[in-house]
This record gives C-alpha cells, structure tokens and sequence, in this order.
C-alpha cells in the first residue's frame, strides 16, 4: 500500500455554514454549488470535504450515533512560509467565525504556532516550522 491520504472528511451540523467558513471566510477554492450533498476544497496535496455529520455516521453503520462534543484527539495543521503569517491565519480564521484557543506563540519545538476551532469544533494547528519548510507547491519537506 502507498502511504498516503487524499481526502480528509469533516462530519458538519451545517454544511453551508461551514462552506462559507472555509470558502468565504478563509478563501479555499472548493467545487461546492448551492445544495450539493458534500463539499470538496482543494488543497495542496490532500483535499478537504465536508460532510453533513449524520449522514457521515450512516455511511460508517446504522450503528453509529453522531457526535460532536469536547476534543476528540485529532488535529489538522495548516502550516505557513513565515513566522508572522501564524497570527494573520489566527485571526481570519477568528473574523471568519472560527474560535482561536491558543494564540500565536514559539513552540517548544522551535517554531511558531497557535490553533482555532472551526464552526464545528474542529481543531486546527497553524504553524511556522523552519525545519520543515515548504516547497514551492506547498508540501512540507520531509528529507533530510
């Protein structure tokens, strides 16, 4: 099996909501049309959708019960070029309807960061690491 992951899926209360958060608010290019099932944002390298979360549950198994409360143990990371462009990210993210939960600061790992919660609560990291700069398409460098 190659190692790699294409598509992230966000189970959402309010899937136009959270369309005009990441679409009109952060500025992510997406193939969304009013009234579509399901939401599609390109990103550099895996893509994003959005998911109304009940019918997320469903497609897992009629067993499963939707739900959306308290950290869950994942995170999804934006990383930036610059050190500066944490706190700009922050703060669309905040004018957008997001939550910042921990501003900008250094990070014990020698970078930058800070994270806000989507409209659904998601946890989102942004993050400037100089260790791992990004190329020109946007993918972190891994080699060393």
């Amino acid at each position: 099996m190659d190692p790699r992951i294409t598509l992230i899926t966000l189970g959402v209360s309010d899937l136009p909501r959270s369309v005009r958060f990441y679409r009109d608010g952060l500025g992510w290019p997406t193939t969304y049309a009013e009234g579509d099932p399901v939401a599609f944002f390109n990103t550099s390298g895996t893509r994003l959708s959005l998911f109304p979360i009940e019918h997320l549950a469903a497609d897992i198994s009629s067993d499963i019960k939707p739900q959306r409360e308290g950290f869950g143990g994942i995170t999804l990371a934006h990383n930036v070029r610059v050190r500066d462009e944490v706190a700009e990210v922050l703060a669309l993210a905040e004018n957008s309807g997001g939550k910042v939960v921990k501003p900008a600061q250094d990070a014990f790992w020698g970078g930058h960061s800070g994270y806000f919660t989507d409209p659904d609560g998601y946890y989102w990291e942004v993050a400037w690491n100089p260790g791992l700069p990004l190329d020109e398409d946007g993918f972190m460098n891994l080699t060393p």
